[in-house]
């Protein structure tokens, strides 16, 4: 199957648990992008993005981190932004952006053809997410970095341990309903082994955690979630609809406060071609 053009193609829906047709998906890409996309533009830049550069980013959702990439590279440069949904990918006036419908676990890309390829809490969806990722690599040319970010869910809310965190039943069932939907919460930190088990040089990583007070984004993004799956955690027995409303409610309320998942980044670069 070859990628296929937002033109001529039907959108898939429903295919992740937190898929792009809903409508907490407008509400859930500005707090990621709030939350993330500093850290992520920080580790995009350490690697050298600049003009003429051909970017590869899996995965768009709402388009902030292709934005800032063609920036970067310019009208020099091309980015190849793809989505398996990609309804809110619009980039009015930047013609280096081009669209893609591609699912990276079973969909081609063009061999050793970028120089950077970057994801974000895309993996960790994808139950075919080691196929995915050697997708990912054999698009890169040589001497072309991969960027993966990846969550790792091991830091929980735990009240007992650190007084004043909050840990709600609907954040408990959304682990739940995310475990039974194939999503690996923990994949982030695999990345590193796995990048370097693909053969990638100077492979590194870092993983970032926040505490995530009321009116933060982090709730922001933890309502759509939640809000999202409601009616598929009640009626797998997760939560009931009191409890529900009661956690949506507090997320409002100025004692909230819970620590982030930990956003693994990994990095590794393509090795050159020898002689």
């Amino acid at each position: 199957m070859s990628m296929r053009d937002t033109n001529t193609a039907a959108t898939p829906e429903g295919t992740y648990a937190l898929d792009n047709a809903s409508a907490e998906a407008r509400a859930r890409f500005p707090a990621l992008a709030d939350a993330f996309d500093a850290g992520t533009q920080r580790h995009l830049a350490a690697v050298g993005v600049g003009p003429g550069w051909r970017c590869l980013e899996v995965g768009g959702g709402g388009g902030s981190i292709a934005r800032w990439l063609a920036e970067r590279v310019g009208p020099t440069g091309h980015v190849l932004v793809t989505d398996i949904d990609p309804r809110h990918l619009r980039f009015p006036n930047l013609p280096e952006v081009e669209v893609r419908v591609h699912d990276i676990a079973v969909d081609p890309l063009p061999a050793a053809t970028f120089d950077l390829v970057h994801a974000r809490l895309v993996l960790l969806h994808v139950p075919e997410r080691e196929a995915a990722l050697a997708n990912m690599i054999a698009a890169l040319k040589p001497g072309g970095w991969l960027v993966d970010e990846e969550f790792d869910s091991s830091v929980f809310p735990d009240p007992v341990r650190s007084p004043g965190e909050t840990l709600l039943k609907t954040h408990i069932a959304l682990s739940r309903m995310l475990d039974c939907r194939g999503v690996d919460r923990n994949f982030g930190r695999r990345l590193f082994t796995r990048l370097r088990a693909h053969g990638l040089d100077h492979v590194a990583a870092e993983g970032r955690t926040f505490m995530w007070p009321a009116g933060s984004a982090g709730p922001a993004m933890m309502r759509a979630n939640y809000s999202q799956l409601r009616s598929q955690m009640i009626s797998a027995g997760y939560i009931t609809e009191a409890d529900f409303d009661r956690d949506i409610a507090a997320l409002d309320h100025p004692d909230f406060v819970m620590p982030s998942p930990i956003l693994w980044a990994a990095w590794g670069q393509k090795p050159p071609e020898t002689a």
